[in-house]
């Protein structure tokens, strides 16, 4: 079959969804059913997959999606106990003391403590911390899963301590001959043809902080000037881009530490440290009132009886009537320093409680005779886990009642299954789509023949897709982790065959592969279940899609202008492109800030 048409055949599961989730806005349970049948249809009939393929896969997209309920279960547990304890009252009241600007606190709980929080553990726990934190505050259910879901970008490459790329780069290039080639040659320590080594990794995880710290550092801004333009009383970027001077701040306190310690101390640690870092440097700030905005000028969301019915979740917040308001601040935010001290314990390997958590795993090979396993199914390492436990520790340590604590497993429990088809036809799509290889028709599996499509159409113009399509993976699979395992070593050959810095191409596809974590469709659907915010998943895509475009091309055309900057100089189409993209990002903002003082 032809390349291209194969490339569009690959294309159709995509299509769907962006086509009834997106553009038709249907709910994600409805949406994503049309979806799986459209991946096991192409499948079936024109991969020529066995059944036991598909339904191999199929059921291993409802193991997955099972553990991503139990996180979800977890995460509105928490939210839960600490509505119920008056923890939430406490720790609003203290936000407010800091700033009581909403500008200001979105940025300090999505930007920064999301970083952290993603740092630490990925596999989509900040929307299930940052999100619930920030509706608990008084945010609207939506403007907190945009929120968090934009900041799902810049920290995610280094997310779980570096997994992306130590696991997923690494896996995706380990093995090929022409990568272990490659490393030779330029003299590389700890290669073997097994596998790249750490010093490999190292270098490209360095170029991938480059590239997310240049794109990064616009995005507080864009999540500022959503929420206002989204969620505002007057509907506006305004008063979003007003606090230009502190987003920008808050973006550089993270930003250049993050790239230091990628270059000293390697992959595991940017996130987490850069976060801290910037946490240290721009709390503080806000308290002396630097770069942010006068008493006067203060920006708040409408009253809330006057908000759109759709911004707003089924899970109702409310402070608890029993709640005397005499919980310290500490006891407060005692039970999120848990979450990130057990996070930390349990994700660094040197600590031995990670191998003593992953050592109660269950994998289910080569599922009904197929090519499919579930890979380890760590119950006890999972994010959820850690929730539970941090939420019967907080029933003790807040002196909570049985009957509160009981209601609010039983809320806990009801959200959770509201969640649940959504998720259990989402994950299955995926897992079909990406386990569609070794079919009688012989073809690539459709991430890769798409991939192949568009590398045909672009030639040597390769660099500026490249994050588009590690972009790709992460909207499909839900992970950068899995997209840099699929697409890394595709990336790598590309590179090669136009005859620039392969190193480079697989950094763009890391750094689109995080980009890639802003539309996810099941990231969406587990950040919107969390603050019951279910069946509007395609207007949070519609709010968010911008936001990735900036991220995968701005990045793709530096990654342009870097890799052929050698033969074609450094006036090229990518450094062009680069300066147009921010000159009119400039030029918007100019004109918006101009006309927000004129009216």
């Amino acid at each position: 079959m032809n390349i291209l048409l194969l490339s569009l055949l690959s294309f159709l599961p995509i299509l769907v969804v962006a086509i009834f989730l997106v553009g038709l806005r249907w709910p994600a349970s409805r949406a994503m059913p049309l979806a799986y049948v459209t991946a096991a249809g192409l499948g079936l009939f024109v991969w020529k997959l066995s059944f036991n393929q598909v339904a191999a896969a199929t059921l291993k997209g409802v193991i997955v999606a099972t553990t991503l309920l139990y996180i979800i279960f977890g995460a509105i547990l928490l939210l839960n106990t600490l509505q119920q304890s008056g923890a939430l009252r406490v720790i609003r009241r203290g936000f407010t003391d800091i700033s009581p600007d909403r500008r200001i606190q979105v940025i300090i709980i999505a930007w920064l403590f999301g970083a952290f929080i993603e740092g630490s553990s990925g596999f989509g726990t900040p929307a299930a911390v940052a999100v619930p934190l920030l509706v608990g505050l008084g945010f609207p259910a939506m403007a907190a899963v945009v929120s968090g879901m934009i900041i799902q970008s810049t920290p995610v490459s280094f997310g779980a301590l570096g997994t992306p790329i130590l696991v997923g780069v690494n896996t995706g290039l380990s093995g090929d001959d022409s990568v272990y080639q490659f490393i030779q040659q330029m003299g590389m320590a700890g290669a073997t043809p097994e596998a790249v080594g750490r010093e490999f990794l190292d270098m490209i995880g360095t170029k991938v902080a480059i590239l997310h710290a240049i794109t990064g550092t616009l995005i507080p801004l864009f999540v500022v000037s959503l929420m206002t333009r989204y969620f505002g009383e007057k509907r506006s970027f305004v008063d979003g881009l007003k606090v230009w001077r502190f987003a920008l701040f808050a973006a550089l306190s993270m930003t250049i530490p993050y790239v230091i310690v990628a270059h000293v101390f390697g992959a595991e640690f940017p996130s987490i440290f850069g976060s801290l870092i910037g946490l240290a440097i721009v709390i503080p700030a806000v308290k002396k009132g630097w770069f942010v905005p006068a008493k006067d000028e203060v920006w708040d969301f409408p009253a809330k009886e006057t908000w759109d019915p759709e911004w707003s979740g089924i899970v109702e917040l409310k402070d608890s009537p029993g709640d005397k308001g005499a919980m310290s601040m500490f006891a407060a935010w005692l039970p999120y320093l848990l979450i990130a001290v057990l996070l930390i314990i349990t994700r660094v390997p040197a600590l031995g409680v990670n191998q003593l958590l992953r050592s109660v795993s269950f994998e289910w090979s080569n599922i009904f005779s197929s090519t499919v396993s579930t890979g380890g199914i760590q119950p006890l390492y999972l994010p959820g886990t850690i929730f539970i436990i941090v939420s019967v520790a907080t029933f003790f340590l807040h002196s909570m009642k049985k009957e509160t604590f009981k209601s609010g497993i039983q809320d806990s429990v009801d959200t959770m299954l509201k969640a649940s088809l959504p998720l259990l036809f989402t994950v299955p799509m995926v897992q079909v789509f990406l386990n569609s290889q070794g079919g009688m028709a012989g073809f690539a599996k459709m991430p890769n023949a798409l991939a192949e499509g568009v590398a045909v159409l672009a030639g040597s113009a390769w660099p500026i897709f490249a994050t588009f399509i590690g972009g790709f993976g992460a909207f499909v699979a839900g992970s950068n982790t899995v997209s840099n395992m699929t697409f890394s070593l595709f990336q790598f050959g590309v590179g090669q065959r136009i005859g620039v810095d392969p190193t480079w191409i697989v950094a763009l596809q890391a750094v689109g592969g995080a980009a890639g974590n802003i539309i996810c469709v099941h990231n969406v659907v587990a950040a919107s279940a969390v603050v019951g915010l279910l069946g509007k998943e395609g207007m949070v895509i519609r709010k968010t899609f911008v936001v990735f475009v900036y991220y995968a091309l701005l990045s793709g055309c530096m990654g342009y202008a870097i890799v052929w900057s050698g033969t074609k100089g450094w006036l090229n189409i990518g450094s062009v492109l680069s300066v147009i993209i921010v000159i009119c990002l400039i030029a918007f903002a100019r004109s918006q800030l101009k006309k927000g003082a004129s009216a």
